[in-house]
């Protein structure tokens, strides 16, 4: 899986920063539309995607670090809201990696990996039954 990802174009390459559980900064160069959710995978960070980019789980979750970069970016729709309820640790800048696509306005992207996710999809809830 690693290096699955087109490398960006010479002069188009767009910065973005992991901060993993230890703290640790992983930096990048990627391509426009490229997802956080394969850059980490193709980086061999530790970000699940149980759903395989979906949106239909909250393994993938990440916490923004800059309220600015925040507002820069598409608001997450609704079935990315339903799945970033399910997610451990949501934060006002959470959202989900499958669903950021990298953008010449997110150059500079900074997120967090959480310390820990949660692996509740949606299957999990369709038909269950209250007892």
């Amino acid at each position: 899986m690693h290096g699955h990802l087109t490398p960006p174009k010479p002069d188009e390459e767009l910065n973005v920063t992991f901060i993993d559980k230890e703290g640790e900064e992983h930096n990048f160069q990627v391509a426009q539309g490229d997802n956080l959710l394969d850059i980490a995978q193709s980086e061999e960070l530790e970000m699940e995607g149980a759903c395989g980019g979906s949106c239909a789980c909250s393994t993938c979750h990440v916490i923004v670090e800059s309220d600015d970069m925040f507002e820069k970016m598409d608001e997450p729709d609704d079935d990315e809201n339903d799945m970033l309820d399910l997610a451990f640790g949501l934060t006002e800048t959470s959202r989900l990696g499958c669903q950021v696509k990298m953008s010449k306005a997110l150059d500079g992207l900074r997120v967090k990996l959480p310390s820990m996710t949660r692996n509740l999809q949606a299957s999990d809830f369709s038909g269950a039954k209250k007892s």
